[in-house]
């Protein structure tokens, strides 16, 4: 489906159609849910997938996706809604997540995918660790000091990393920049 003439024309339309609307959305996920609603239709007319293009409104569907985009934004009363709660800024464990990030990318030719797994894997580990997510079934399991959290700060703080830079997005930045590899929007 996604290699058809009607498939490009329908992501290119929506996408089109939500930025009139404000709505900024990769085009990704345009087209999961694209494909999902031609699916969709399909099967509960019980028809080919192309014959069910003829039921396509691309503005219906930008439509759609904007109310539940706005729906989103209005129900959260905060507007760091679907972030992730902060640490204090004074957390060595984050800013040594943090100051990894160019590090990871140097190391892997620029595979973004590889960094934020990373981030994400040490990210996972530091719940593990301070006990946020109750995983029983990890006790014991690292070693002779378990998830002793508060050994693991210490550990770090007597690494003596310079907490505080990594929270500068600019120095943050010029680290990044410093590895030859940028993140720009295409």
């Amino acid at each position: 489906m996604r290699n058809t003439q009607a498939f490009r024309e329908a992501v290119a339309e929506t996408l089109a159609e939500l930025a009139r609307r404000g709505v900024t959305l990769t085009p990704a996920t345009v087209e999961d849910t694209i494909e999902r609603n031609v699916r969709a239709v399909a099967d509960q007319l019980g028809i080919q997938a192309r014959s069910a293009w003829r039921y396509f409104d691309a503005a219906a569907l930008a439509d759609t996706i904007a109310h539940s985009v706005k729906e989103l934004e209005d129900s959260s009363a905060d507007d760091r809604a679907g972030q992730a709660p902060m640490p204090p800024k004074d957390n060595p464990e984050l800013a040594l997540i943090l100051a990894g990030v160019p590090d990871a990318l140097a190391q892997t030719g620029g595979d973004l995918y590889a960094v934020i797994l990373n981030v994400a894997v040490n990210a996972w580990t530091a719940g593990h660790i301070h006990g946020e997510d109750g995983c029983e079934g990890c006790e014991g399991g690292r070693g002779p000091t378990g998830h002793d959290w508060q050994a693991r700060m210490r550990t770090l703080n007597e690494m003596q990393p310079d907490i505080t830079k990594w929270f500068d997005r600019d120095v943050w930045t010029r680290a990044m920049s410093s590895t030859g590899f940028t993140v720009n929007r295409a």
